[in-house]
C-alpha cells in the first residue's frame, strides 16, 4: 500500500551539514573509488523510461537532476506519473510529493494506468463493476507496497522543508526516486531568480550526497503561437536552471493535430502523426552511441490514460513490467 510522508517529521533535522574540513581529502583517497566506480558501472542495474524503444538513447543515473517542463494542459503530469511507476515495475523506491495535486488524486491517476481500464467507462457504474474496481485498488496497493510513498501537502511549501523531506526519504526509508511537482511551489515567486538557483543547486547537490534521482517538474512560458514546439530556453524563471539539471525533458502535445482532425476529421493528413512528443534537451552524462538527445513519439491511450510508443498497442502492464525480464 503506498504510504504518506508524516507532516511532523523534523526535516530541518536533515539538512545540518557535517564539518567542512572533513571534505577535504587529498586526490589519493578518491583513486580507488574511481576504480571502484568502473565496475560497478558495468555492473549497476539500469532504469530507464517506460518505452523500450528509448533504452539505447537515454537511461536514469543516480545523483542526477531531471526536469520535466511543459505547457499546462500538454501532459507532463501524466508523463511522470507513468515513469513512477516504471520505475516501481523496474524495483525502484519512489516517493511522490505534488504541492499541486492531492494524494487521492495521484492515487486515482496511478491506478488508471497500472490497470489500464477507464473507471468512468458505463461498465463499472454499476454495484458488479464497483466490486471490481475495488479489487484493481487492492492489487495496486499490494503492488506498491513498501515501494511507493506521498508527501501529504498541497499548496506553496517552504524550500527547506522540501530539500529536508528529499534527505529523509532517501537516508531513512531507502527511496531512490523521488518526483517534485513543481519548482514554483517550491520557491516565493516566479520572479525570485535567486530562490529558483539556490533551491535547484541544493537538489543537484543532495541528489549526488544521497546517490538518488530526482525528478523535477516545471512550467514554461506561455509560447507566442500554441502549436510551437518549445526548447530549453522556454523554461520559465531562471535561465541557469537547465543549466544546473542533468537532465532536460520538454512534453509538448500534438495540438495542430488534434485541431486538423477537428476540422477534417479522417480526411485529415495529420491522423497518423504522434498524439505528443517528449523532447529530450539536454542529457550531460551519456555515454552511449545513439542519440542522446531524443525526440520520442509518443501516442495516447485514452481508456488507460498512458502514452504508448505505437499507435494502437496495448497498454503497459505495470505488474509484470517488460523491462524487467528484458534487461
Amino acid at each position: 500500500m503506498a504510504e504518506f510522508l508524516d507532516d511532523e517529521i523534523d526535516f530541518a533535522a536533515y539538512l545540518k551539514d557535517t564539518d567542512a574540513k572533513s571534505k577535504v581529502k587529498p586526490a589519493g583517497d578518491f583513486v580507488q573509488t574511481a576504480k571502484d566506480r568502473l565496475r560497478s558501472q558495468a555492473k549497476a542495474k539500469r532504469t530507464y523510461l517506460p518505452w523500450p524503444k528509448c533504452n539505447e538513447s537515454f537511461e536514469f543515473r543516480r545523483g542526477e537532476v531531471t526536469a520535466w517542463c511543459g505547457q499546462n494542459g500538454h501532459g507532463k503530469t501524466d508523463v511522470t506519473t507513468e515513469v513512477a511507476l516504471s520505475l516501481i515495475g523496474q524495483g525502484e523506491k519512489v516517493c511522490v510529493a505534488s504541492f499541486e495535486m492531492k494524494p487521492v488524486t495521484t492515487i486515482s491517476r496511478m491506478v488508471r494506468m497500472f490497470s489500464g481500464t477507464n473507471p468512468f467507462s458505463p461498465e463499472y457504474q454499476c454495484n458488479d463493476g464497483l466490486t471490481v474496481l475495488d479489487g484493481l485498488y487492492d492489487d495496486f496497493g499490494d503492488w506498491t507496497n513498501n515501494a511507493l510513498w506521498l508527501y501529504d501537502q498541497t499548496g506553496t511549501a517552504r524550500p527547506d522543508t522540501v530539500l529536508g523531506m528529499v534527505k529523509y526519504c532517501a537516508q531513512e526509508l531507502g527511496i531512490t526516486h523521488i518526483f517534485i511537482d513543481s519548482l514554483m511551489k517550491c520557491v516565493k515567486a516566479e520572479d525570485d531568480y535567486n530562490g529558483q538557483k539556490d533551491f535547484v543547486d541544493q537538489l543537484c547537490a543532495i541528489a549526488k550526497d544521497c546517490n538518488i534521482h530526482i525528478h523535477l517538474v516545471h512550467h514554461l512560458k506561455k509560447p507566442s503561437k500554441e502549436g510551437d514546439i518549445p526548447d530549453k530556453h522556454d523554461t520559465k524563471g531562471s535561465g541557469s536552471i537547465t543549466d544546473q539539471i542533468d537532465n532536460l525533458f520538454m512534453v509538448w502535445r500534438n495540438k495542430p493535430k488534434e485541431d486538423d482532425l477537428k476540422v477534417k476529421g479522417s480526411h485529415s493528413n495529420k491522423q497518423t502523426e504522434p498524439d505528443s512528443y517528449l523532447l529530450c534537451r539536454k542529457q550531460r552524462n551519456y555515454e552511449g552511441s545513439a542519440d542522446g538527445e531524443p525526440t520520442i513519439s509518443l501516442w495516447r491511450h485514452r481508456d488507460a490514460g498512458q502514452f504508448v510508443a505505437d499507435p494502437g498497442v496495448a497498454p503497459l502492464f505495470f505488474a509484470n513490467y517488460p523491462h524487467v525480464e528484458s534487461m
